[in-house]
């Protein structure tokens, strides 16, 4: 059963007020804020608010400890006192007391009166701060969804700079406030804005709208509108141009518009569109860029029209560079994204014409997770298959037949297994038996 140290609520101090003042309980007591009755609580509010209903609304704020119940953890609403002097929430000690326990929770002392005392002034000391807060919270609120209706207002007035810069607060409000971002939707704020994407849209005010945007849940008519061909293409030339944040947000809402339907195959097959992504994902000083790009790579590549196009631009040699040094989430996307090329011939010849490709793809197999083992065998298998007497020696010298081995001996998928089987007789064709048991090196591979 979690404990708290006891706490001296005589000597109680602790933050009450929206201005930071400090109050220990018998200031509280004697400016007021403790009044008889526990009837006012703020100046202007003469309704009563509901305690449970504010702890619940400010679960995600740090309570003084005095307020928990060491017997529950949570916040008292009902603070009673046993003749010990400690305090619990009452429902949690009389359940104490009906489990046939006679002793103080906190301190198992044993108690001499088992009476349990209401402990107003505490109880009044809680109900005070948490109504304050909720107050401050529910003022900052109304704030919030007043500043987002005022700046949805003015995007209907005004231009040029003071556009750019009314686009930029509202994006940082709903960036830093989810309530705004409700209303901007009810609000119509999502049509509004996007009438703001199109042929003649500057940059400046481009990047600020799809900043806000990729922030949006978007509804399906939301979509079907951002996926008119002058906004996509629009999103593109940014995709290309912009920063590296307003790429990222450019990236992130091309694949929010693709969902379950694409965009076309004229647009996902665009070659700036393609290109914009691989010099996205190349970039290694911006990781989040890096993922970005190959979260979309791998949706635009599962459109089988596009492979060829993915592959005419040059993709395939800088993913096998880029593998050594992605971290897993970005390693598997790229692994799946090459793995779906091999499928095409295209994608297969570049595979084997670029020199790393073996040596980079064998250093995955069972280093990683089980799922990467697979792309790797898949990606792997396309490629020796495609020229067996070429790929499959580079493959063992690359230690490709001890890592087999080792997937083979392993406890992994049984299809995985069978793959490892008949790439490893693939590999053997060129050897006999003593040559390639040596070439395996699998005392190596084993430490």
């Amino acid at each position: 059963m979690p404990m708290y140290q006891p706490n001296s609520h005589r000597n109680l101090r602790l933050d009450v007020g929206a201005g930071g003042q400090i109050l220990d309980l018998e200031t509280a007591i004697k400016d007021g804020i403790l009044g008889g009755g526990g009837g006012l609580v703020c100046a202007g509010v003469t309704e009563k608010l509901d305690l449970k209903k504010m702890i619940e609304e400010l679960e995600s704020i740090e309570v003084p400890s005095v307020f928990i119940c060491p017997i529950s953890l949570d916040p008292m609403q009902d603070p009673v006192t046993l003749c010990t002097g400690q305090t619990y929430e009452r429902s949690n000690i009389l359940k104490w007391f009906s489990l046939g326990h006679c002793t103080c929770p906190t301190t198992m002392q044993e108690l001499w009166d088992d009476t349990v005392t209401p402990n107003r002034t505490l109880q009044q000391l809680i109900y005070s701060w948490f109504s304050q807060k909720y107050l401050a919270m529910k003022k900052r609120s109304e704030d919030v969804l007043g500043r987002a209706t005022e700046l949805l207002d003015s995007l209907k007035k005004v231009k040029g700079q003071a556009r750019v810069q009314t686009l930029k607060e509202l994006r940082h409000v709903v960036v830093a406030h989810s309530m705004a971002k409700k209303t901007v939707m009810d609000k119509g704020g999502v049509a509004l804005i996007s009438t703001l994407l199109g042929p003649f849209t500057t940059h400046a005010v481009g990047s600020e709208v799809i900043g806000i945007l990729v922030n949006l849940d978007l509804d399906l008519p939301s979509k079907a509108n951002l996926r008119q061909p002058a906004k996509i293409s629009l999103v593109v030339d940014m995709l290309n141009e912009g920063s590296i944040e307003t790429k990222i947000n450019c990236t992130k809402l091309i694949e929010m518009l693709m969902g379950r339907k694409d965009l076309g195959s004229e647009n996902v097959s665009s070659l700036s569109l393609l290109a914009g992504l691989l010099r996205l994902v190349k970039d290694k000083r911006h990781p989040n860029g890096v993922l970005a790009g190959l979260g979309l790579l791998n949706t635009i590549c599962l459109d089988e029209s596009v492979r060829n196009s993915v592959v005419s631009i040059g993709a395939v040699p800088p993913l096998v560079e880029l593998l050594p040094g992605l971290n897993n989430e970005c390693l598997e996307l790229a692994l799946h994204i090459l793995e779906v090329l091999s499928t095409i011939p295209e994608g297969r010849l570049a595979l084997k014409d670029c020199a790393n490709t073996i040596p980079n793809v064998v250093k995955f197999l069972m280093s990683k997770s089980e799922s990467c083992t697979q792309l790797a065998l898949s990606i792997l298998w396309a490629v020796c298959n495609l020229a067996p007497e070429e790929c499959a020696a580079l493959a063992v010298e690359a230690g490709l037949a001890a890592k087999l081995l080792l997937v083979i001996q392993s406890g992994c998928n049984p299809v995985l297994k069978q793959r490892s089987v008949e790439l490893l007789k693939l590999c053997s064709l060129n050897y006999t038996a003593t040559i390639f048991i040596s070439k395996c090196k699998l005392s190596r591979t084993i430490e």
